[in-house]
């Protein structure tokens, strides 16, 4: 070989080696400039695993693996049991309608028949003594309540009392060895907040559903002013009323009731009672065998700016008082039809269903300072709070 020759292919070995270093150069300045971490195994993930669940109380992360509420079930199926009731409704017997047959058959009519009709639910065990909490329409007319436990165990179960009111029952069973649900504060929970339902839905047995809160204070569905409903879109079915409504830690936040449907199916709008209002109920029911509220006797209308005009009011919020129950408390305490109240005990009423709650969480005896006007002018009376007159039904 020639000097000339072996000189060639020095250059072209350095030259090959020189382009192959400025290219990995090149490719590792670019790797550098398009993330601001190494590219390692641990960090390799999709967006998916990256994702955690705004939930302001669940902090559940949701990765590209499989996601399990099965410890918050757990934790709260035990408690959640399915009701079966027993009742007699009248039904009459429809062949007496035709004359000929009635004829055949006897000179008179027999007395009306009775037809035995079953029903279906949830409940929710809350005490180790054996309370269980359902809505009274649930178990409404019923001559004979068992309850099923998750265990397996069947139990005769008796009415401690009933709220007509927010369609809330307790009941009772004698047992041992009783899960009891956990209390979560509905105060807390907000819209957006994953929610699971765990009921009786359609007899089949202890079953859940998922989904999310949809809305907060929902009011405008019955009749009644105390309803303040969490909306979901959980699955709730016929046979689920009276289950629970629980976060992610299994904590219960609201008793399942209602839903809105054309068919009796879910829809994906369902209506909880919030844990809050379901334990002041519970908790009177289990002192009094029912619920004592405050009651001053009148009739109201909320204070609209509209309203405030065309009475030529000064205050643009309030009650106006637009009846006086005759002996009751306000009308001896000197409040009259077309006196305007703006607070009640330093409250400023802001609202209707505000001034209810307040009045209504009075107990029999309490004296209420309401503070209005009439004409204008300033006034303060002294209410003392009777009981609540009870709904009747069944």
């Amino acid at each position: 070989m020639t000097q000339k020759n072996h000189t060639s292919q020095l250059f072209f070995l350095f030259l090959s080696a020189a382009t192959g270093f400025l290219i990995a150069l090149i490719l590792y300045f670019l790797l550098q400039n398009n993330t601001n971490e190494p590219l390692t195994h641990s960090n390799a993930v999709t967006p998916q695993e990256k994702y955690v669940s705004p939930a302001s109380n669940n902090n559940l992360a949701i990765s590209g693996q499989i996601t399990s509420f099965a410890p918050a079930v757990n934790r709260a199926a035990p408690a959640v049991v399915n009701i079966f009731t027993r009742k007699r409704v009248k039904h009459p017997n429809t062949l007496y309608n035709n004359a000929t047959l009635r004829a055949l058959i006897e000179k008179r009519p027999p007395p009306s028949q009775y037809k035995e009709e079953n029903n279906l639910g949830s409940g929710v065990i809350v005490s180790s003594q054996g309370h269980i909490l359902t809505n009274n329409h649930v178990i409404s007319g019923a001559e004979d309540i068992e309850v099923l436990l998750k265990d397996g165990r069947y139990l005769k179960a008796s009415i401690v009392g009933r709220d007509l009111e927010t369609d809330l029952a307790l009941l009772k069973v004698s047992a041992s060895k009783l899960s009891t649900i956990q209390f979560g504060n509905s105060a807390n929970v907000q819209v957006g907040d994953i929610v699971l339902a765990i009921g009786n839905p359609f007899g089949l047995g202890n079953t859940v559903t998922s989904g999310i809160i949809s809305a907060l204070n929902r009011s405008q569905f019955r009749a009644n002013s105390f309803d303040n409903f969490i909306q979901t879109d959980a699955a709730i079915n016929p046979g689920n009323s009276g289950g629970a409504l629980v976060n992610t830690q299994g904590e219960m936040i609201g008793l399942n009731t209602i839903n809105i449907s054309n068919s009796g199916g879910s829809q994906g709008i369902g209506f909880a009672i919030p844990s809050s209002l379901v334990r002041e109920v519970m908790y009177q029911l289990i002192t009094y065998g029912e619920v004592r509220r405050g009651w001053i006797g009148i009739e109201a209308k909320e204070i609209s700016p509209m309203l405030a005009q065309q009475l030529n009011s000064e205050s643009h919020y309030g009650l106006l008082i637009i009846g006086v129950l005759q002996n009751g408390p306000s009308q001896k305490a000197g409040i009259n039809a077309g006196d305007i109240i703006t607070h009640i005990n330093n409250a400023k009423i802001t609202s209707a269903k505000m001034a209810l709650d307040l009045i209504t969480n009075l107990r029999p005896g309490d004296i209420a300072i309401l503070r209005g006007m009439r004409r204008n002018q300033t006034l303060q009376f002294k209410v003392i709070a009777e009981e609540r007159p009870q709904m009747s039904g069944s």
